[in-house]
C-alpha cells in the first residue's frame, strides 16, 4: 500500500468510521509514520492507538503538510466548518476521499478547490473488517490514485466502484444504512417471538443468533440468497407458511422499496 503513495495519508476525524479505517490501515502494514490524524479530541481508545503506533496527531491543520490522500471521516453536518481550514493540505498530487453521506463532489470542490476526488460509502461492519464500500472517482483521479484509494478502503471489506456519482446515494440507501435494517429485523423477530409466548430475552437470543448465523452462511456459501432461501423452505412447511406472508404483494418487498427510496432521497437532500 505505502509504495503507491508519495506523501502522508491524512485522516480527518478519528471517530467510529475513521478509527475503523485507521485500525485497518495499521493492520494491513501501513506505517504509522506515513499517517497523520487531525482530530481535536479522538476517543480514548483511538488516542491510545495513535500514540502507540507512531501515527502523527494534530488538533488543527499543521503547516507545511501536503497530503497524498486526504481522507475525510467527519459527519456531513459539520463539513461546512471542517473543510475550509483543510485547503493547505491539498496539492497537485492529492486525492481527496470523503465518506460523508450526501456531500457531493461539487460541494467538496467549492470548499477545497478542484482536485482528484473520491466519494466513498462504507458501512459500520467496517469496524470489524466485514464492511462493504461503494466508491466513485471523478475524472481527475489517476489510475495510481484509484489503486491507492482502493487499497485504503479494502481494509474494511470489499470495494465496489460505481459508474456515476448518483449511484453513491443508492449505495448509501442499500448498504450504508443497511446494517440498521438488519438490526431492526432482529428486533422485530424477537418481538414476534415474545408475542408467540417466548421469554423476551430468549426470543432476542434466538433472533440475534439466527440472523448472525444466516449472515455467516450467506458469506461463506457460493449460492445466492434466493437459492439459500429455497434450500430451507420445504413445500407446505413452517418456513413456507411464514414466507407466504413476507413475500405477499403487501409484504417485505414493497416496504423495502419505500425504505430504500426514503433513504436515497434523504442522501440527495443532504447534498450541498
Amino acid at each position: 500500500m505505502a509504495s503507491r503513495l508519495s506523501g502522508p495519508v491524512v485522516l480527518v476525524g478519528a471517530g467510529n468510521m475513521g478509527g475503523a479505517m485507521l485500525s485497518g490501515w495499521l493492520k494491513s502494514g501501513l506505517s504509522g509514520a506515513d499517517m497523520l490524524v487531525i482530530d481535536p479530541g479522538p476517543p480514548p481508545a483511538m488516542a491510545k492507538l495513535i500514540a502507540e503506533s507512531g501515527v502523527g496527531h494534530a488538533t488543527a491543520v499543521p503547516e507545511g503538510v501536503t497530503a497524498a490522500v486526504l481522507f475525510l471521516a467527519v459527519k456531513p453536518q459539520v463539513m461546512e466548518a471542517v473543510l475550509p481550514p483543510l485547503v493547505p493540505l491539498v496539492g497537485p498530487g492529492t486525492v481527496v476521499v470523503s465518506v460523508a453521506a450526501g456531500r457531493t463532489l461539487a460541494f467538496l470542490e467549492r470548499h477545497l478547490g478542484a482536485s482528484a476526488m473520491v466519494r466513498a460509502m462504507p458501512n459500520t461492519p467496517a469496524m470489524i473488517g466485514r464492511g462493504v464500500t461503494g466508491a466513485f472517482a471523478n475524472p481527475s483521479v489517476t489510475e495510481e490514485q484509484r489503486d491507492a484509494v482502493n487499497d485504503l478502503l479494502k481494509v474494511s471489506g470489499p470495494v465496489e466502484w460505481v459508474g456515476t456519482e448518483a449511484d453513491i446515494d443508492a449505495v448509501t440507501a442499500v448498504s450504508g444504512s443497511g446494517p440498521a435494517y438488519v438490526f431492526y429485523l432482529v428486533e422485530c423477530m424477537a418481538e414476534a417471538g415474545r408475542k408467540a409466548g417466548l421469554q423476551a430475552d430468549l426470543a432476542m437470543r434466538l433472533a440475534r443468533e439466527t440472523v448472525a448465523g444466516a449472515g455467516e452462511l450467506l458469506h461463506q456459501s457460493r449460492d445466492d440468497a434466493s437459492r439459500l432461501r429455497q434450500n430451507v423452505t420445504s413445500p407446505g412447511g413452517t418456513t413456507a407458511a411464514a414466507l407466504s406472508v413476507l413475500m405477499a404483494e403487501d409484504g417485505m418487498q414493497p416496504l423495502f422499496d419505500k425504505a430504500i427510496a426514503a433513504a436515497r432521497q434523504r442522501a440527495e437532500d443532504l447534498a450541498g
